[in-house]
């Protein structure tokens, strides 16, 4: 038997506002992000929950109170209804078990319910206060990068790169300007269960070309993350969670296509035409000249002079 969903009805403009705001939308809002502690947490992770939250300051949620009911890889609604609470589609929680000291899980939800989270255990870590380096401005959008060929091939850490991008990424940018790279955020995946992170800052010098040259600073917040449990998504929830509506996908053109070069190329369909009757350029040299034999009465003497004056005329 299915559940009956509750439908609000708003009371005031306030409130009717507030509820088109989580309405679905064709281009949806910048996802929030909640970050929060669990039951207990060492002081050292919750100082790196305070790092990756200065890092994506701007959209996003930190809750200083304990969670002790929160355990996202058991139970996994008390996480659905705190998020659906504060209209966030990804999620930081950090906690400290018996087995693991520091564990760190990072997950998305769609339509409120989850779609896939990826649970680490944290080691090496180096917070952003150990580094008296200049840091980059406060809502910078950092550049990610990932080394190894992991990233690709493992399902588990194509789910963590996934994760990590929509963490990260912020207000969709479109355009960049080369002086707002400030922030790097580098992930060595060093094999399929440990995954190296480094944070640096990117000084732009000059190099006589008109490409700068680039110098990094070590940062931080630097970690070490072991991968532990997961929960991915099935292909058909990821393919649901990915559909684009009709009115943003781009409307095909036909018979348009672009090469190698990105230059367009159109195929024109047309009928056979008559050449025989086609528009070409006069040329006073080729005019036609009308035969004088008839009027001369067909004369030997006016057919010579005939012949003379169709000379001068082609001349």
């Amino acid at each position: 038997m299915g559940v009956i969903q509750r439908v609000v009805k708003p009371r005031n403009s306030r409130s009717k506002r507030a509820l088109e705001k989580r309405e679905p939308k064709n281009i949806e809002n910048t996802k929030q992000c909640l970050f929060f502690v669990g039951k207990k947490a060492s002081e050292e992770m919750r100082r790196c929950l305070r790092d990756l939250y200065s890092l994506r300051k701007h959209h996003s949620l930190h809750l200083s109170r304990k969670h002790p009911d929160m355990a996202p890889c058991v139970d996994i609604l008390p996480v659905e209804r705190l998020g659906q609470k504060h209209d966030a589609s990804l999620f930081c929680y950090v906690a400290r078990t018996k087995k693991h000291q520091n564990n760190m899980v990072i997950g998305r939800m769609f339509n409120h319910h989850l779609l896939d989270l990826i649970e680490v255990d944290v080691s090496d870590f180096r917070s952003l206060a150990k580094f008296n380096n200049p840091k980059g401005a406060e809502g910078t959008k950092p550049c990610l990068t990932f080394a190894g060929p992991g990233w690709e091939d493992d399902a588990a850490l194509r789910t963590l790169k996934s994760l990590l991008l929509d963490l990260f990424r912020g207000v969709e940018a479109t355009a960049v300007r080369l002086q707002g790279f400030e922030l790097a955020l580098q992930f060595v995946a060093v094999d399929s269960k440990t995954v190296l992170m480094r944070g640096y800052s990117i000084h732009l010098k000059k190099s006589g070309l008109r490409t700068p040259r680039i110098e990094l600073d070590l940062i931080g917040p630097c970690m070490t993350l072991h991968l532990q449990r997961s929960r991915l998504a099935s292909d058909d929830l990821m393919k649901r969670a990915c559909r684009q509506p009709k009115q943003v996908k781009a409307n095909r053109v036909k018979n348009i296509s672009k090469d190698v070069f990105g230059s367009r190329l159109g195929r024109i369909h047309m009928t056979s035409q008559d050449l025989g009757g086609l528009q070409t350029r006069k040329l006073k040299g080729l005019k036609k000249v009308e035969d004088r034999d008839g009027a001369d009465g067909g004369s030997g003497g006016g057919g010579g002079g005939g012949g003379e004056e169709e000379q001068m005329e082609l001349e």
